[in-house]
């Protein structure tokens, strides 16, 4: 893999919140130079990303805000409308999509932990009207249950397919079991039509024992969603333990394996379910052995960087890189990391209209990104 060549330099961006200054930097890769470029930053561990139609942007922020940040960097205030988050350990507010029809009814679907009863907590989904101070008639569509207590994995990322549907990917809250149990919603991918009610076609519908809302199971905390831009296949990454992260192809009904096999260990060294594979378990597409965190997970269908069209890229959080995977079929034929030493960790990744790619940083003083091709 080509190690980035670092040359930076001093650039002047007009951005909120005193950001002043902001430094860009060039870097080579295997098929394209490209320079990272600071949009906007002061943003306190922005979480999950959405284009408007006018190019501006939607980011969400863990701690439970709503912005919109436009391209000179300028970060609105809050909006309001936004639901009560619980923001506790990798609680908050996450993601954020547009309606397919946005164009028309201005929806914006919101995914958060939402508090319950007794300090428990539990991944839900939203959408209201985007207004011109926020966000209206905020209705919810979608709650894992039950909630239960605890800081971790609460997924979560949103896909809309062509046919009408959306895709809403969970985490197992730290309850490795329950990822296997159809009755519970953790550790599962669920599929909906987006006023959440349950599509006849789903695979449980029908099935005693089992939640009709579910799409497929077994998975650990799935944090980027995709379809293909060819195929219109769901593609999924997830978080492993102490390696094991997947990149999965899910499929209606099948059963993705957490926590009965893993290519991965507990944190303590101690091995985990079974071995790497048994009879009715989903092998993933590809596996990171150590764990690179992935979060965020795009594929480059744009004219800018042709070199990279119909890649696949992968925000790292715990190598604080952008994996960039060249897929022949569904096989991962090679994997390049980008941004290795530029030190952010990548939340979110998403192509913008203009055919370049943007980046979120899991930060405290977060920052939206951009890539733009070197000649």
């Amino acid at each position: 893999m080509t190690a980035p060549r670092h040359a930076v330099y001093a650039a002047l961006a007009a951005a909120s919140l005193g950001c002043g200054q902001v430094a860009a930097q060039d870097f080579d890769s295997q098929r394209h130079r490209f320079r990272v470029v600071t949009v906007a930053r002061g943003l306190e561990h922005p979480w999950g990303l959405a284009f408007l139609p006018d190019g501006r942007m939607l980011v969400t922020e863990r701690a439970g805000r709503l912005r919109i940040a436009d391209m000179d960097g300028r970060l609105s205030d809050p909006l309001s409308g936004v639901p009560a988050v619980v923001e506790e350990g990798q609680g908050g507010l996450l993601d954020v999509a547009l309606a397919p029809d946005f164009a028309q009814s201005r929806m914006i679907y919101l995914s958060y932990s939402e508090p319950g009863e007794g300090g428990t907590a539990g991944t839900a989904v939203a959408r209201g009207r985007l207004g011109a101070q926020g966000v209206e008639n905020v209705e919810v569509i979608f709650r894992q249950e039950p909630k239960v207590t605890g800081r971790a994995h609460f997924g979560s990322r949103f896909v809309f397919t062509p046919d009408g549907y959306m895709f809403i990917t969970t985490g197992e809250r730290n309850r490795r079991d329950d990822s296997q149990d159809l009755m519970r919603h953790m550790g599962k991918v669920i599929r909906l039509r987006p006023d959440g009610s349950v599509p006849p076609t789903n695979p449980f519908v029908g099935r005693s024992g089992a939640r009709p809302e579910i799409w497929s199971y077994g998975h650990r905390n799935v944090q980027g969603a995709a379809l293909h831009p060819e195929t219109r296949e769901l593609w999924t990454v997830e978080h492993g333990a102490r390696g094991g992260d997947e990149l999965n192809t899910p499929k209606p009904g099948r059963n993705y394996g957490w926590p009965v096999i893993t290519y991965g260990r507990d944190y303590s060294g101690a091995s985990i379910g079974v071995g790497t594979a048994k009879e009715g378990m989903e092998q993933p597409v590809h596996y990171w052995d150590p764990s690179i965190a992935p979060s965020g997970l795009m594929f480059y269908t744009g004219d800018r960087f042709p070199g990279w069209r119909g890649n696949l890229f992968v925000g790292a959080l715990g190598f604080e890189l952008l994996a960039r995977l060249e897929l022949n079929g569904n096989r991962v034929a090679a994997e390049e990391r980008l941004l290795q030493g530029f030190g952010d960790r990548i939340r979110d990744v998403r192509q913008g209209p203009d055919g370049l790619i943007y980046l979120l940083t899991d930060e405290e003083n977060g920052r939206i990104l951009r890539l733009e091709p070197l000649p």
